[in-house]
């Protein structure tokens, strides 16, 4: 085969795996998604037992999309995932039976209602606190009646990179022997996270139950994120990025130089931003993810006085 081609199959390769996720392509799609991703999750938060920084409540990646994974009620257990790949949500038990709703555009609360209609068919009644967390809206579920878009390409290529960043996540969660997170989507912020943890506890962070149980250990992360389809942050140049946070931020991580070098630091956002454009457009897009969370792991446990060495697995 000639290198031309070879290129070029290369090229298609890391497009279909790897593709472009501007925010202006599928806002409304994204807000949307968001909401229902958190109906669903907080079906999983009522359900499951209370661990340790709120481990219980993520979804995780599946090769169709997300899911709950399974769920207790009563003597058996369901699990609700979202499917983008043919577009729908599938709640199942394992007694075997299947029920389905499609992805489309609709209001938050007609999903809100026809979800609880499934579950309710399959004999499954749970209750929710059905206000959204995390975002700029405070609205109940059911009184969110505005009809958000549902763009099915924008929505498998949004799956397509979390697919192809969890097994990279995974890589980098190896590496490593002390208390780790599973590579998880938490529904409350919208991103794919993976946390390493010293094994001392930390000061109380925030006022609110959320920030107090999450950070209550010394703790980096790392994590993708779609970027700002709310517009919360008013500027419409935050897009979908790499992050890397400590918390508590010890002193001087700021001013640090990670790898590679379009990571920087956002003082608004407190933690290293490395544009997910950038990393798209590598030959091997797993090198910069790689690079970037090894340097800001290790400027953060350097200035944070972790024992590297220690909590290194070979």
């Amino acid at each position: 085969m000639d290198a031309a081609p070879q290129q070029l199959d290369l090229l298609e390769r890391r497009d279909r795996n790897w593709p472009s996720l501007p925010v202006g392509a599928w806002r409304d799609t994204c807000v949307g998604l968001h909401l229902c991703s958190q109906v669903i999750g907080k079906v999983r938060l009522a359900l499951t037992p209370k661990e340790n920084q709120w481990w219980n409540v993520p979804l995780y990646v599946t090769a169709r999309g997300l899911t709950t994974s399974p769920m207790p009620w009563g003597d058996a257990t369901f699990s609700i995932d979202l499917d983008f790949i043919d577009h729908e949500v599938v709640v199942e038990d394992s007694d075997g039976r299947r029920r389905s709703l499609p992805l489309i555009a609709r209001s938050v609360a007609e999903f809100y209602k026809e979800l609880f209609q499934v579950l309710g068919s399959m004999g499954i009644r749970v209750q929710i606190r059905d206000v959204p967390v995390e975002i700029p809206s405070t609205t109940p579920f059911p009184e969110q009646t505005t009809v958000r878009a549902y763009d099915p390409v924008q929505a498998h290529r949004f799956w397509r990179v979390l697919r192809s960043v969890e097994p990279v996540f995974e890589r980098f969660r190896a590496g490593f022997r002390g208390k780790c997170s599973p590579v998880h989507f938490f529904w409350g912020s919208f991103d794919l996270a993976v946390t390493r943890f010293s094994g001392r506890r930390a000061p109380p962070r925030g006022p609110s139950v959320i920030d107090r149980d999450a950070y209550d250990e010394e703790c980096i992360s790392l994590g993708f994120w779609p970027g700002d389809a709310w517009n919360a942050l008013g500027d419409p140049s935050v897009e979908a990025s790499f992050y890397s946070y400590a918390s508590p931020e010890p002193p001087g991580f700021a001013g640090e130089r990670i790898r590679p070098a379009e990571g920087a630091y956002s003082p608004r956002l407190k933690e290293f931003l490395l544009p997910y454009e950038r990393v798209r457009r590598a030959p091997d897009p797993a090198v910069p993810i790689l690079e970037f969370a090894q340097s800001a792991y290790e400027a953060g446990a350097r200035l944070g006085g972790w024992d590297v060495r220690a909590l290194a697995y070979p």
